[in-house]
């Protein structure tokens, strides 16, 4: 009886692309990975770094080497197949529209003041911003991460918008 095929989710192509950039990795190198770049525009569970590579390499899309002593940890790297799918997927010009998921502007729409939210949101935008800004020095003038530049990039004029845009309906700013 033919196994049917692993279907692949953007989260599994988001991982595929994270490996792709690393090389070799382990689950908790993974996790580390995404939590400075992925994480930012694509959240995912924490454990999605420590399950979905098992299951990429089940359906052939990663290799796994586990080692032989120690702490006998696994290490995933994209097979021929893997590649193949992910630029496959990275070419489709098809997309699934953004979704926002904004507990601020829920409650503004149930009611709550949104001026009691500006200052906190402000705060985090801040801070949000500088960190993306240094990933983006990490990252900037390497070929081998410069869809990594783009997202980041893409994230900075986000976080500046959301201030600027902030600061507009704010009126004691």
């Amino acid at each position: 009886m033919k196994s049917k095929p692993l279907k692949l989710t953007n989260t599994s192509y988001a991982l595929l692309a994270l490996v792709d950039q690393l090389g070799e990795a382990t689950p908790y190198e993974i996790k580390q990975a995404m939590d400075s770049s992925i994480e930012n525009f694509w959240p995912v569970p924490h454990t999605t770094a420590y399950e979905e590579p098992a299951r990429l390499a089940s359906g052939g899309y990663m290799s796994v080497r586990q080692e032989e002593g120690g702490r006998r940890r696994k290490t995933y790297e994209l097979t021929e197949e893997g590649r193949a799918a992910l630029a496959a997927w990275a070419e489709d010009a098809t997309w699934t529209p953004p979704q926002m998921r904004d507990e601020a502007i829920l409650k503004v729409f149930a009611g709550g003041d949104p001026f009691a939210l500006f200052e906190q949101r402000r705060s985090w935008h801040r801070e949000k911003l500088a960190e993306l800004e240094g990933y983006l020095d990490e990252v900037r003038g390497n070929r081998s991460w410069r869809g990594s530049e783009l997202a980041l990039t893409a994230g900075i004029a986000y976080h500046r918008k959301m201030l600027e845009m902030l600061d507009e309906l704010d009126p004691s700013s």
